[in-house]
């Protein structure tokens, strides 16, 4: 049988709460890292386009 006592303990406990708050700012750091990630990416795939067609109609 569960004890009063314990369930008191329980819903007082912080570490659930702490981890829960710990994985939501996790999630949104990957997700403005990601989004950083894939701007950087099409922005440097352009000016390799640009620069290979550059490159390609001078004869390199």
């Amino acid at each position: 049988m569960i004890q009063f006592k314990s369930v008191m303990r329980f819903l007082a406990d912080e570490r659930g709460p702490t981890a829960v708050e710990y994985a939501v700012m996790l999630a949104m750091i990957l997700i403005v890292m990601i989004v950083g990630i894939t701007a950087v990416g099409g922005g440097t795939n352009g000016w390799w386009v640009r620069s290979s067609e550059q490159m390609s109609t001078h004869g390199f």
